[in-house]
């Protein structure tokens, strides 16, 4: 992969850990979110990932979309490259984890709840303030009823406010709100729990939370067990997890 300009990405153990880096506190622009779309589709194709980490370098997880890009003439490829973006972090098969200190504002927060996991610093700051410049939040708009219902979720939107850390987790879009000096050590914490499983099974357990989100209950339930029989029962994985259980021995996963 060549260098990057405007992030960090390291891939050890199974887990890429994706940086913003555009000082001072990521903003979003064109040229950004095209070479955050390359990498999360290299990404996407590595079937050896267990886990993806966003996090953010400088002072900020990341403050926004440029406001210039909104303007006419840029609008379009602004929308367009944004939604494959927070599409690449969404349709991620593995397990998504934003880390996220600082502010995250606008498409910042846009980019972290379309994580599956946020771990947020206790100092951290959400919000969606595009209505205090004549915008609303397209992927937010979409996103939020899921995580929060759609009358919270039009709080968020249509007022604008900041949320704190504890707060943003009590309403249901971040996960957990951990001390400052804690949140690098919970984000490791969390991942070394996923580096314990399979890739594969990793991918199975996310699609069958995810491919039956709106269903009815009973068509829900068919669809998970359908998984289940017929393609989970049939990896070499699922079966090397019941023998290794029976001899009391850690698996060897293969990955298939």
């Amino acid at each position: 992969m060549s260098a990057l300009s405007f992030a960090r990405l390291e891939t050890e153990g199974g887990v890429a850990r994706l940086k913003l880096a555009r000082p001072k506190h990521n903003v979003l622009n064109l040229a950004m979110m095209e070479e955050l779309c390359g990498v999360l589709e290299r990404l996407r194709a590595d079937r050896d990932l267990k886990a993806l980490v966003l996090a953010a370098e400088g002072p900020s997880f990341c403050a926004g979309v440029e406001v210039a890009d909104h303007k006419p003439a840029q609008v379009d490829a602004m929308i367009a490259v944004f939604n494959r973006l927070l599409e690449g972090i969404e349709h991620q098969e593995v397990p998504t984890i934003a880390a996220v200190h600082g502010a995250c504002l606008g498409g910042g927060m846009e980019a972290a709840i379309a994580c599956d996991i946020v771990i947020a610093a206790k100092s951290a700051v959400f919000g969606q303030p595009e209505v205090k410049l004549g915008f609303f939040p397209p992927y937010a708009a979409v996103r939020l009823p899921i995580l929060v219902g759609p009358a919270r979720a039009i709080e968020i939107c249509t007022t604008g406010r900041r949320y704190e850390a504890e707060e943003a987790a009590r309403l249901g879009f971040v996960t957990r709100a951990v001390e400052d000096l804690d949140l690098a050590a919970a984000v490791e914490a969390l991942v070394g729990e996923l580096q314990q499983a399979s890739p594969l099974i990793l991918r199975l357990n996310k699609l069958a939370v995810k491919r039956h989100l709106g269903l009815p209950p009973n068509q829900a339930l068919q669809g998970v067990s359908d998984l289940f029989l017929h393609t989970l029962m049939k990896t070499e994985d699922t079966l090397e997890g019941i023998a290794s259980f029976e001899e009391k021995r850690k698996p060897i996963w293969k990955n298939r």
